[in-house]
């Protein structure tokens, strides 16, 4: 399964996950390629604890958002 090394998937309410981060303290913290590590909210914390954040490769037309929305349509 693509998803074993995924300890936890969190859903939150607010704009951003700042509060959720400070609480958990995750240990990697990742955003897709359309990201600036310095513009990751959460990423100081992240790192100030000893975690790292990282940015993947961003994939012209492909966006978790892009995905939510055509699942949404199908429900």
């Amino acid at each position: 399964m693509a998803l074993t090394s995924v300890d936890m998937v969190l859903v939150f309410e607010e704009q951003t996950p700042k509060n959720l981060i400070q609480e958990i303290l995750p240990d990697i913290l990742v955003k897709g390629g359309d990201y600036k590590i310095e513009d990751i909210v959460g990423s100081n914390t992240v790192i100030k604890n000893g975690g790292n954040v990282k940015v993947l490769q961003f994939h012209e037309g492909y966006s978790s958002s892009s995905y939510i929305s055509k699942i949404k349509t199908l429900t």
